[in-house]
């Protein structure tokens, strides 16, 4: 589904949300990190294409618990649909006064071999969402079932989540500090640019650490600075 070579997808799991924003600020993209997401555990990169689902406002006359019966319901099959590998994404409209889903669902997403899941309302069940292998990112708990704000109303569509576009397909990353969307036809240039950019940054750490300055160092303005890199890289087989 992702288009992605093992070797972009092992890069993506290597690089922090950090350096994506960078190598995408460089190639003009601003809104790519998703506001307001905490992951439920640290964990391990996320990476997987965007597979999403769309709530808009609930509706009375449609929004019981009779809904769940129902086999087109958007919610129900998007999670069942889900492909093995994607990241469901959610579009609960930055509302997490009712859920956007609970642990029974994310736990048959994980069944289902989905690389995370994401919302930029809330999760029900925190606490066992917390302890699955598949890593979930949300704004704040919210026990409340979701029929009570959101109507599921489409699988598979763009979105808005976190206030950023997402298309499906797209290639989501997330880690500790939060979640970035990577247009999925710059996924892997974005890739290679955020490896080289890490071990650099890497370079810089140690060298910061050892006492000096950014001056020169951070940006690589001074001549030295890349023959200096150049020699460390070797040294830690970089």
């Amino acid at each position: 589904m992702s288009g992605l070579s093992t070797e972009t997808h092992e890069k993506l799991l290597r690089v922090s949300t950090a350096t994506l924003t960078t190598v995408m600020f460089k190639r003009g993209l601003r809104n790519i990190f998703l506001q307001g997401l905490h992951r439920l555990r640290k964990g391990p990169n996320m990476v997987g294409p965007a597979y999403t689902l769309r709530y808009i406002p609930a509706r009375e006359d449609l929004d019981n618990l009779d809904s769940f019966a129902d086999r087109t319901n958007a919610q129900r099959k998007g999670v069942e649909e889900c492909p093995h590998g994607a990241v469901f994404v959610i579009d609960s409209r930055g509302d997490a006064s009712a859920a956007s889903a609970g642990c029974i669902l994310a736990m048959r997403l994980q069944a289902r071999g989905c690389a995370g899941v994401v919302t930029d309302g809330g999760f029900r069940d925190t606490p066992e969402i917390a302890e699955l292998d598949m890593p979930g990112y949300h704004s704040r708990p919210s026990a409340p079932t979701n029929l009570t704000k959101h109507h599921a109303v489409a699988v598979n569509d763009p979105i808005a989540c976190g206030g950023v576009s997402v298309f499906p397909g797209d290639i989501i990353v997330g880690d500790n500090e939060g979640v970035v969307c990577i247009p999925k036809h710059m996924a892997n240039e974005v890739a290679n640019e955020a490896a080289e950019m890490t071990v650099f940054e890497d370079f810089v750490m140690e060298m910061v650490k050892q006492g000096a300055s950014t001056f020169g160092l951070y940006p690589p303005t001074d001549p030295s600075t890349e023959d200096r890199f150049i020699v460390w890289r070797q040294k830690n087989g970089r």
